[in-house]
């Protein structure tokens, strides 16, 4: 089930139109919220959906793994298994028949942005490309405070392609944690905001990272 940002849903995004009624999203402390998402363990992750045609996923990669790659940490993230890839050098990126490719050498992921034409199954070529894509914000309890900040992508069938945790003001770049946390680390999340929703960037990031969520208690 999927509800909009004025209730909380205590499932997991299901598979649904791309498509985002701002007309029922909720604005907190300036920033636009399309869904709340409640956990078993009492945790929230708020979600901002935003466009996600190849164009525009292109620009989000280039400042994701061309531009802040020391500072993002990538993979799945699904309950029972978290993948929390760093990367020590810039990656090649490159693009093939719809696909993204970031590559280190020893190792690569692909992930499919747009239209391609290698399967010969039509469902296969609709489905398998970005359908969904939605900045978030996970609060609960836990190491990092609890907290993290990032991106997440879903193909049509509703599968979590990847996420992206973006700077956490408890962690360093190196994944230790911080005995004071360093607010200014969320700039690269809320400016990321401004650039892909529009959104102007905070006067205060920690003012920002703890107003409260709307729907949540």
């Amino acid at each position: 089930m999927t509800s909009s940002a004025s209730s909380v849903s205590s499932s997991t995004p299901a598979s649904f139109s791309p498509s985002v009624d701002v007309a029922t999203s909720v604005i907190a402390g300036g920033m636009r919220f399309d869904e709340i998402v409640e956990h078993p363990d009492a945790a929230v992750t708020a979600y901002t959906y935003f466009d996600h045609d190849e164009a525009t996923l292109r620009r989000l990669v280039q400042e994701l793994f061309g531009t802040h790659w020391r500072r993002v940490v990538v993979g799945p993230c699904i309950e029972g298994a978290v993948f929390e890839v760093c990367f020590e050098k810039a990656p090649d990126i490159r693009y093939s028949d719809g696909y993204l490719t970031v590559d280190l050498g020893p190792w690569h992921f692909h992930l499919c942005l747009g239209e391609h034409k290698g399967s010969t199954s039509d469902e296969l070529r609709r489905m398998r490309p970005v359908a969904r894509a939605a900045f978030f914000e996970r609060r609960g309890k836990g190491c990092g405070g609890g907290r993290s900040w990032g991106l997440r992508l879903w193909n049509g069938y509703g599968e979590q392609m990847t996420t992206v945790f973006l700077p956490n003001p408890r962690v360093s770049d190196d994944q230790k944690l911080l005995s004071t946390p360093d607010w200014s680390r969320l700039g690269v999340y809320y400016r990321l905001r401004e650039q892909f929703l529009g959104e102007p960037v905070p006067a205060d990031l920690e003012v920002a990272a703890s107003a409260p969520l709307p729907g949540v208690a």
